[in-house]
């Protein structure tokens, strides 16, 4: 089956979005608003989403009117979260928990306060593939158990909130590593190679689960249009690779070397606790997203870097 695309003709939504300035939410914002949809932008900056979304049919609320912005509209995306590739000190533990969690409860309470002629039909809700824990040898599907580190509690947590919401569908997307030039690992990566000294992270053979950002823009989408996706689905390409291969991938199309491995030490004074997932990784298998006939666009790690290298 074919990826859905919205065609000419099919009826227009309004979508409320937290995270909509981010790396995933700011081209998902462009990509609905051309297909005619209103999004409707929950944020706490209004004039820095202002200012970062200048596409027609964005409507901006600012945090006390986020109630209202859920009211009428047809779907909600929640793609609310702080970066989590910054050292983990207690204080940044607790805002990754409550960035996530937090917004979650709170968008979920507006959500089911809404009458239900006005409320949304369906709550399409990021988690992370952290949610299993990490693992060199297993190979985890939607189905696997979840982990016991803190990035899986978070998970769960994150997690749980949504699956409170009283819409006819609750969708979970657990994204793994997101590929794109303007940011996420990839941004950081990048100008490292690009100075001839880019390499594997550690070993080099911990799994890295990725998927390219217009991929995964397009899943949200197929996730708005398709009644059939509910529950949780894993948001990563259908072929993770290890980590030294993503780094020669990349050192190919830039043609940069990519032979000089960055020490465990170095990335542990650097990102402390969060050093972990970077170390030691996950392989994770969209397997509910293929049973459902989603067409990646991207399967394959060097056609996913040539087209973000030369984007």
């Amino acid at each position: 089956m074919a990826l859905i695309s919205c065609q000419e003709g099919a009826e227009k939504q309004t979508i409320a979005v937290t995270g909509a300035t981010g790396l995933v939410g700011s081209r998902l914002v462009s990509k609905l608003t051309s297909q005619g949809n209103t999004v409707r932008v929950l944020t706490r900056n209004p004039s820095a989403a202002s200012n970062k979304l200048p596409y027609p049919r964005v409507e901006i609320f600012g945090p006390s009117q986020w109630a209202s912005a859920v009211q009428g509209s047809n779907a909600v995306i929640n793609l609310a979260g702080e970066p989590i590739s910054s050292r983990w000190t207690p204080a940044i533990k607790t805002e990754i928990k409550q960035s996530r969690v937090g917004v979650t409860r709170r968008l979920v309470e507006a959500i089911n306060a809404a009458p239900e002629d006005r409320r949304p039909q369906v709550l399409i809700s990021t988690s992370a593939i952290g949610f299993y824990g990490t693992s060199e040898s297993q190979t985890f599907s939607e189905a696997s158990s979840s982990g016991r580190d803190y990035l899986a509690e978070v998970c769960r947590d994150w997690e749980s909130e949504a699956q409170k919401a009283k819409t006819e569908r609750t969708v979970i997307f657990r994204t793994g590593i997101v590929l794109a030039r303007e940011g996420g690992a990839l941004g950081k990566m990048l100008p490292v190679f690009n100075i001839f000294a880019g390499g594997p992270l550690g070993s080099g053979r911990q799994w890295c689960s990725w998927i390219h950002r217009d991929d995964l823009v397009n899943m949200y989408i197929q996730a708005l249009q398709d009644k059939s996706f509910s529950g949780v689905y894993n948001a990563t390409a259908p072929n993770p690779v290890r980590m030294s291969e993503l780094c020669s991938s990349l050192g190919g199309q830039l043609g940069r070397p990519s032979w000089l491995p960055v020490p465990d030490f170095a990335l542990q004074a650097i990102l402390g606790e969060g050093a972990t997932i970077v170390l030691e990784g996950q392989r994770v298998i969209p397997k509910r997203a293929q049973e459902q006939g989603f067409g990646f666009q991207f399967d394959n790690i060097n056609a996913a870097m040539r087209d973000v290298v030369k984007a």
